[in-house]
């Protein structure tokens, strides 16, 4: 079984490509149709920003296990500019797209867990996991 399936991002049919792996890691997990679709959004925007933001990068899928219960893990990584105000982006509501996207609180909100690592210039992580119930 294969742990971890990583997908650069390149363009926007790389987006479409790991939200997809992200829903047959999820299938393939146990979750349902309802956090699917949690997990889908999330890796979206991550993903998106990516794009947007950093112009390239990588979001990799992990199946997680603690005291054997399931979870499916997102690792969002680039090399861009990185974020200079993290509790601002954190805001609700903050956008520098102008999109309605749920942004970063809303991937914080969609998962269990939530932890975010920039540097000016040297990039960002960002990792999210969702565990099954």
């Amino acid at each position: 079984m294969e742990l971890q399936s990583c997908v650069k991002i390149i363009n926007e049919w790389d987006i479409v490509a790991v939200r997809q792996l992200g829903r047959n890691v999820a299938k393939e997990l146990g979750f349902g149709t309802v956090d699917q679709a949690r997990i889908t959004t999330a890796i979206s925007e991550l993903a998106r920003n990516i794009f947007l933001y950093a112009g390239k990068g990588e979001v990799c899928i992990e199946k997680e296990f603690e005291n054997g219960k399931p979870g499916l893990k997102i690792v969002a990584k680039d090399d861009g500019p990185g974020i200079a105000d993290i509790r601002r982006v954190m805001e609700d509501g903050y956008t520098t797209s102008g999109g309605l996207g749920a942004g970063l609180p809303g991937v914080k909100r969609l998962m269990d867990e939530f932890d975010i690592h920039s540097k000016l210039d040297e990039g960002t992580k960002i990792i999210a996991v969702k565990w099954l119930r």
